[in-house]
């Protein structure tokens, strides 16, 4: 029996890059065996550009014309007010009408999540959705031997309660165990501590809980337990996880930085270098973003993956393979599954 057709709906006008990289992206991977179809949704004469210069197997590609895309200064509300039939808009609402399975976007954070949040329910039990992140670790997690591990919130929702910390736990869990493979995850809070009266009351709150669940629970890590890599999914609000993954992000960006800038100096700079280029090209590999594909919105009920700003085609490419994945994997059953079974252990008192 042949696999089910998967189709990704791209917004292929979003993110620094444009039309360019985004089709690029797309075609590279049309090539590839896989049984994922591309809805490339923008600007049809400048998609339909980009391909005539680019190799494509256009029976793994359909172009659909939208009107405008949210610029990555603009004011997310606005803009999709002024423009209801942007690239964005227009790929998520191909998914909630069922012409697609899931969304990627490299576009405004905040308008994909907006646009998705217009279109999409949240799921039974989940009060807010969190944008969750990999990030590099020293300690390889699951059976592929993945460099990274899981974090969320990361922006979508600024302050948690203790309910909201319960389902990002569930939410991270389910998305980690299809991602990476993980049969158990391990799951911890963020706080100031590792003991379990440490951090806000939510945190307190939420660790309890959590305790009761029936999750691979490590209770809380501190701040210098996240590059170790000592869990598979790291849970806090949105504030504090986006000061994480951007205080990560820059790490990265500093030490290449360094490197680059140390290689154009004295000879005895350059003889240091040497001694250091595996342990370099082992952090280069480790912080390059790109081949994480993106960052899932969790909590609706479509996935959604937000790709970098920055993406290029390789980028997008792993943004919609992660995609495929989070739904050949059946994220969204796996999380209301999780979420059941919290329920029913009396733990979460989640609003509708």
């Amino acid at each position: 029996m042949a696999e089910r057709l998967i189709t990704v709906a791209l917004d292929a006008m979003g993110g620094d890059h444009g039309v360019q990289e985004m089709i690029a992206g797309a075609a590279k991977l049309s090539q590839e065996p896989s049984d994922i179809h591309v809805l490339c949704v923008g600007d049809i004469l400048k998609m339909d550009e980009v391909l005539s210069r680019t190799p494509h197997d256009p029976a793994r590609l359909t172009l659909v014309a939208s009107d405008g895309v949210v610029p990555m200064e603009g004011k997310p509300a606005e803009a999709l007010e002024g423009m209801p039939d942007c690239s964005v808009s227009v790929a998520a609402r191909l998914v909630a009408e069922g012409r697609a399975d899931a969304l990627v976007s490299a576009g405004h954070t905040g308008a994909t999540v907006l646009a998705a949040a217009e279109v999409f329910d949240r799921l039974p039990g989940i009060r807010r959705a969190a944008l969750a992140s990999v990030y590099p670790t020293a300690r390889r997690h699951g059976p592929r031997n993945d460099p990274f591990a899981l974090i969320l919130d990361v922006g979508a929702t600024v302050q948690a309660t203790a309910e909201d910390l319960v389902g990002f736990a569930v939410m991270g869990a389910a998305y980690s165990s299809i991602i990476s493979e993980i049969t158990r995850p391990r799951v911890a809070l963020l706080s100031n501590g590792t003991e379990p009266g440490k951090g806000t009351p939510a945190i307190v709150e939420a660790h309890e809980a959590l305790r009761r669940t029936g999750m691979h629970f490590m209770g809380n890590i501190e701040g210098l337990d996240i590059p170790k890599g000592s869990v598979d999914v790291v849970v806090c609000d949105g504030f504090l996880g986006n000061v994480v993954l951007k205080m990560l992000e820059g790490i990265g960006d500093v030490v290449n930085s360094v490197a680059s800038k140390a290689s154009s100096r004295s000879l005895q700079w350059k003889m240091g270098l040497m001694m250091l280029d595996e342990g370099l090209r082992r952090f280069k590999a480790l912080t390059d973003w790109e081949g994480y594909g993106g960052a899932p919105l969790l909590g609706m009920d479509h996935v959604v993956i937000k790709a970098h700003g920055r993406s290029e085609a390789q980028a997008i490419r792993n943004a919609i393979k992660v995609a495929a994945k989070a739904v050949r994997g059946n994220l969204i059953g796996r999380i209301q599954r999780g979420m059941a079974e919290v329920e029913a252990a009396g733990v979460s008192r989640a609003a509708p």
